[in-house]
């Protein structure tokens, strides 16, 4: 992680949202929303950021273990180099466990670099 170096000119800062419940006729929120994604010819997140240059993501938002989680994983999958901000995002903690602290660990592992607020503005 400490080897990863912003470069401005080709990162994206990706805030994420709940992209199947809004994206997908799976999810939960498409027949609400479903009408104006088609209308509006809504695209997957990667073919937009690759068309724009981008190869490098500073990625925050909702919620740590259900979306930006699995936005760095695909992400990472389509080539790009991601660091995560760690408290630019938050999960739902139950009685079975905490889904940010869960969440972490996995960042941890998998993202190319995890960073603070203050961090990604220093990169920025």
């Amino acid at each position: 992680m400490a080897g990863f170096r912003l470069e401005v000119p080709r990162a994206a800062l990706v805030i994420t949202d709940p992209q199947v419940d809004f994206l997908s006729p799976r999810g939960l929120a498409w027949r609400l929303v479903g009408e104006s994604v088609e209308r509006n010819h809504t695209v997957d997140l990667a073919k937009r950021l690759r068309g724009a240059g981008v190869s490098q993501v500073v990625l925050a938002g909702m919620s740590a273990n259900l979306c930006v989680e699995p936005h760095l994983r695909a992400l990472l999958e389509s080539g790009f180099e991601v660091a995560v901000v760690e408290d630019a995002t938050a999960a739902a903690a139950l009685d079975e466990g905490d889904g940010y602290q869960a969440a972490l660990v996995n960042f941890r592992y998998i993202a190319d670099a995890l960073w603070s607020t203050d961090e990604a503005l220093r990169q920025i």
